[in-house]
C-alpha cells in the first residue's frame, strides 16, 4: 500500500502516554455497553441514542494536537487526511461541504469521550457526540493476531470504516439506523455497518485520484481489506466465541455480506451504490 509522502492534516489528538483517563458519565453511562466494535460486535454508534452528550470528557491537558512524529501516528494522520480528501470531493459534487471529524484521538488503555469512557478493549469507535474517532493503536496487534487480518491496508480499512460512521452522522443515516433497531440480520445496525464497509471501499477506490497518487491501494491491498472484513463478520465471530451462529443477534452482518459491500464500494467508487437502507437484499 502506498501512503508515505501522503498529505497530513494534523487532525490528531495524541493522548498516548497519558495513562488511563476516565471521562465523566451522565445518565447514559451504562452505554459503555459501547462494547467493542471488533471485539464484541456492537458498535458505539448503534447504542448512543440514549447518551448523546451525556458524558463529559475528562481534561486532557497533556495531549498533543497536530501531526505525530512516529510512523504509526503518521500512518493514521495520512489515512484520515486521505479520507477527508475523498469525502470533500464527493460532498462538493452533491452541493454540500464536508466537515472532517473533530479529531482522530490516539490513546492508550482508556480515555474520556462525550460518549463515556473509551477503553482499548472496545476496539476503534466513533463518538457522534464529539464527532471524533478513537483508536488505541494496540488494536493493530489484535487485528493481526486475534482476527488474522494484518497489514497496512487492513488497518486503513478500519480507519476508513470509522470515518464512514462520521459521514453517516453528517448525512443523517445514523439516525435512520437507530429507528430500525440495533440487532438482527435486517436491523438498522447491520445496515449501518454494511454501508460503512461500502463507504470504506469507496475511499479505497478514490484515494489515489484524490491524493494525486500519494495514497493508493492496489488489488493486493483490496484483498487485504476483504480479508479483514471477512474476519470480523458476525457469523465468524459467533462461531469462534460460542460455536454457533445466531442471526437474530447480528449487529454488523455476516462475513460474506461485509466482504460483498466493501467490494461493491471498491469496484464502483460510488457512494450511491452503498444504499443498504433501501437494498432489497443485504
Amino acid at each position: 500500500m502506498r501512503w508515505r509522502g501522503g498529505r497530513r492534516s494534523g487532525n490528531i489528538d495524541d493522548r498516548r502516554g497519558l495513562g488511563p483517563v476516565a471521562g465523566g458519565l451522565g445518565v447514559g453511562g451504562v452505554v459503555l455497553a459501547l462494547i467493542g466494535y471488533f471485539v464484541f460486535g456492537i458498535d458505539p454508534t448503534t447504542t448512543l441514542s440514549v447518551v448523546d452528550g451525556a458524558g463529559a470528557p475528562a481534561a486532557q491537558s497533556a495531549s498533543v494536537r497536530g501531526a505525530p512524529d512516529d510512523e504509526a501516528g503518521q500512518f493514521v494522520d495520512v489515512i484520515e487526511t486521505s479520507t477527508a480528501e475523498v469525502w470533500a470531493e464527493l460532498f462538493e459534487q452533491s452541493g454540500q461541504t464536508y466537515e472532517p471529524p473533530a479529531a482522530m484521538v490516539l490513546y492508550e488503555q482508556a480515555t474520556g469521550t462525550r460518549c463515556g469512557t473509551g477503553q482499548a478493549a472496545m476496539g476503534p469507535f466513533y463518538c457522534p457526540a464529539d464527532r471524533s474517532v478513537y483508536l488505541d493503536l494496540s488494536f493493530w496487534d489484535d487485528l493481526e493476531n486475534k482476527f488474522g487480518a494484518g497489514g497496512e491496508a487492513a488497518r486503513a480499512y478500519v480507519i476508513a470504516h470509522e470515518i464512514a460512521h462520521h459521514v453517516q452522522s453528517l448525512t443523517g443515516q445514523m439516525d435512520q439506523a437507530r429507528r430500525l433497531g440495533s440487532q438482527g440480520a435486517e436491523s438498522g445496525a447491520v445496515r449501518l455497518e454494511l454501508q460503512a464497509d461500502c463507504y470504506a471501499g469507496v475511499w479505497a477506490a478514490r484515494a489515489e485520484a484524490a491524493s494525486g497518487g500519494a495514497v493508493a491501494l492496489g488489488p493486493d491491498d483490496i484483498a487485504e481489506g476483504l480479508a479483514a472484513a471477512s474476519a470480523i463478520g458476525d457469523d465468524t465471530l459467533q462461531r469462534q466465541s460460542q460455536g454457533r451462529v445466531v442471526p437474530d443477534a447480528f449487529t454488523h452482518g455476516s462475513s460474506a455480506q461485509r466482504m460483498a459491500w466493501f467490494r461493491r464500494g471498491a469496484e464502483t467508487g460510488d457512494p450511491n451504490a452503498c444504499d443498504t437502507f433501501n437494498a432489497a437484499r443485504l
